[in-house]
């Protein structure tokens, strides 16, 4: 009775070639028992590695990764700053990448990406077998070639061979071993693999043991990924789309469809047959992107673009009049722009910044650059845009001024809802300089720089002078007055701009005039620790030398601190600064939400200094007195700024109340050279904010201009009433009383 047949496995191609090399000893030994003795103990270990191996690689799905990742693809996703209208601020990511389907990629590129790679991708099960011979006989000859020239009888396995669906198996799942497998650490410590790495080494055997699971994983997502999508043809352009999306091109692009787009401007779908150049360049990258970037000049790129538009020829993808034609082109591409696009880069550093302050440990800039989160920034695109031009032209306008300074003289912007204090709009610098355009990690001179604030710093010594009494029409000395400038120094005498000294002369005319004397004389009399404490109570955080020089503005404070101090000023509310309106996560759930903390100034005199800021502009002398007229129709506040020997020149400026807005403009070299004579604030930087603010409310990004109470224009009236009296008016002379009753007067140390 026959027995019956017991049902065999299907025999790897592996495990068929050891049965063969068995039949062919055991048909050739003689005597027949002592060679099959033999036979057996040298064989027998070999075949049952050779089978285990073999079930190992064909038949066990133990230990396989999640497949599902991958079928959704889900790989890192760009973060989206978006402003305050909704506008996409900036893209970010740790890759630049642009998934597409089989479909989205035009016919000629992907025959130069089988021709270049793996021109059997669509016959072969995840494995190409007819390569085996070329890989072993280019693994023999370069461990002989090794040996030949002293270097060591090692095994050395080439680059090559492997399939599309391998290098996607290779860089999706097995990244971590693929970047690790020449450290001297076995990534299996067991007898067997440290025996071979005691032979071949253990990068050696690394590799081996990656190439082995690649060959595993390969066979593996063939099988699932037709049993998915029900077809072998489907699955084969499913796993095609993901390796053009996958790929790395270089230069922080990952796909196909983003290599394009950056090294030509050309998106995939404008593709024809004559940009198979173009293709046989972007194809020929994946195999070696520190080698094969089509840089012009280069002849690494060249012979393999030429190489595979050889093979397209031979493979009848092309016509072979077109591919010599293009191979006789030189490698052409776009100029290269910046990865990161935005009007905004030095908002974006502040975002940045506010991230990390606000994340708590819950979230942060890593997540944004992920995708795995959402930013709805206060800023107004619109807004943004304006300010970068008026920053263009005004700095221009001085380079005429200056032509050597031509591409050196930088800026700064920052502009506030004066209700909240909601950064609108900000620019660190230039938005081109040094040949390039900003970049959001670039130095951020509006909220890193430490400069003198000059003159825009003395509203902070009226307002802390109107608190301890003093009023608007308080006469007070412009005339010469000594400060001491520590021990073994001499006196420094304080001069004014013009260098004279009138005398005599209201509070309001001396603010609006800047007179240097009678802001030192202030701040003597009512103590320069008030006027610190007005600072600090303003939002000025910067650390304030104690020295009565700061009065003029001699200590270092950064921009956006002053202007939160006139929004402050201007509305009578105190707020710190903010840029991040609200944290979303990628399915729109708010994370967090700016609180929106304002409280009210507590000060009866809030309205003295509103009314001394509009002098500035109002009264004729006033050193902002170009904003009053009727082709600037926007009733404005605010004080110009210039340090000394010119080095930087200020304007900071309100409209009213909490409808309005602050912007603050500064204007200097980074190395802190002059800016030059009579370069002052009112001339290099208040037109800057002439601009930004025409421009601002002409196209009502912020509603009408608020109007300044009636009580402080017709204070300012009044007063340009009297100054229109004879000088001999008893007006003048109940000024001159008023100074020598004043009880400021006496004395001239600070309190």
């Amino acid at each position: 009775m026959e027995r019956p047949r017991q049902p065999q496995c299907p025999m790897s191609p592996y495990a068929a070639a050891v049965a063969r090399v068995a039949q062919r000893v055991r048909s050739t030994c003689s005597p027949r028992g002592v060679c099959l003795g033999v036979t057996l103990v040298v064989l027998l270990p070999l075949v049952l590695a050779t089978w285990g191996l073999a079930h190992h690689i064909y038949f066990d799905r133990s230990g396989v990764p999640d497949l599902e990742p991958f079928i959704h693809f889900e790989l890192s996703r760009t973060g989206k700053v978006y402003d305050a209208r909704g506008t996409v601020l900036v893209e970010l990511a740790r890759e630049y990448r642009q998934v597409v389907s089989y479909e989205e990629v035009p016919p000629v590129l992907r025959q130069a990406i089988l021709a270049a790679e793996d021109k059997n991708f669509f016959t072969h099960s995840g494995v190409d077998y007819r390569v085996l011979p070329r890989v072993l006989y280019k693994a023999a000859m370069s461990s002989v070639g090794a040996w030949w020239t002293g270097k060591g009888f090692r095994l050395r396995l080439p680059q090559g061979g492997s399939t599309l669906t391998q290098q996607l198996v290779r860089g999706y799942f097995l990244r971590d071993r693929w970047s690790r497998e020449n450290d001297v650490t076995l990534f299996r410590d067991n007898p067997t693999w440290r025996l071979l790495s005691v032979m071949v080494g253990v990068p050696t055997t690394n590799k081996l043991f990656r190439k082995l699971e690649e060959v595993r994983l390969a066979l593996w997502l063939e099988e699932e990924m037709t049993n998915r999508f029900g077809s072998r043809e489907q699955a084969k352009r499913e796993i095609f789309a993901r390796s053009a999306s996958f790929n790395y091109l270089g230069n922080g692009r990952y796909g196909f469809a983003a290599g394009s787009q950056y090294y030509f401007g050309k998106p995939l779908s404008s593709y024809t047959m004559e940009d198979a150049g173009k293709a046989a360049l972007l194809a020929g990258i994946t195999k070696a992107p520190r080698d094969y970037l089509p840089v012009p000049g280069n002849a690494r790129p060249l012979r393999r673009r030429n190489e595979i538009l050889a093979l397209m020829a031979r493979n009848g993808d092309i016509p072979e009049n077109l591919a010599q034609r293009l191979q006789a082109e030189p490698v052409l591409v776009a100029k290269a722009t910046s990865p990161v696009k935005t009007q905004a880069p030095a908002a974006i550093d502040t975002v940045f910044d506010e991230l990390r302050q606000r994340g708590a440990g819950r979230f942060g800039v890593e997540d944004l650059l992920q995708g795995r989160i959402v930013i709805h920034a206060t800023v107004d695109q619109r807004m943004q845009t304006i300010v970068n031009e008026a920053l263009e032209t005004g700095l221009g306008h001085y380079e005429k001024r200056h032509p050597q300074a031509k591409g050196l003289i930088q800026g700064s912007v920052v502009v506030l809802r004066n209700a909240d204090a909601a950064i609108l709009a900000e620019a660190g610098g230039r938005y081109f300089y040094k040949n390039r355009y900003a970049r959001y990690s670039d130095f951020n001179r509006a909220t890193r720089a430490l400069r003198q604030a000059g003159s825009a710093w003395k509203p902070m010594v009226y307002l802390a002078a109107f608190r301890e009494g003093l009023k608007l029409d308080t006469a007070v000395p412009d005339e010469p007055i000594a400060v001491p400038m520590g021990a073994d120094r001499p006196v420094k005498w304080i001069a004014n701009y013009d260098h004279e000294f009138k005398g005599p002369i209201p509070m309001r005319q001396a603010l609006a005039e800047s007179r240097n004397a009678v802001a030192v004389w202030i701040t003597r009399e009512i103590g320069l620790d008030r006027v610190i404490g007005t600072s600090r109570e303003l939002g000025i955080r910067t650390p304030l030398q104690p020295y009565i020089t700061t009065a003029l503005g001699a200590s270092e404070v950064r921009l956006l601190e002053l202007a939160s101090a006139y929004r402050a000023m201007a509305s009578g509310i105190l707020a710190e600064p903010y840029i991040i309106d609200r944290v979303t996560d990628a399915s729109g759930e708010v994370l967090y939400e700016a609180a929106r903390a304002a409280l009210a100034f507590n000060s009866s005199h809030l309205n003295l200094i509103q009314e001394g800021l509009r002098g500035v502009v109002r009264i004729p002398k006033g050193t902002a007195h170009s904003l009053h007229g009727r082709d600037f129709p926007v009733p404005v506040m605010g004080k110009t700024g210039t340090t000394s020997d010119f080095r930087d020149a200020l304007f900071v400026g309100s409209t009213y109340g909490p409808q309005g807005v602050t912007v603050a403009v500064r204007i200097g070299f980074d190395d802190n050279r002059t800016l030059g004579d009579k370069e002052t604030g009112g001339r290099a930087a208040l037109p800057i904010f002439r601009e930004i603010m025409l421009l601002t409310y002409q196209q009502e990004l912020v509603g009408s201009a608020p109007s300044f109470p009636r009580e402080i224009e017709d204070g300012i009236d009044q007063y340009l009433q009297r100054q229109a009296l004879d000088p001999g008016d008893s007006q003048v002379q109940d000024l001159n009383r008023n100074l020598t009753a004043s009880p400021h007067h006496q004395g001239e140390q600070a309190r």
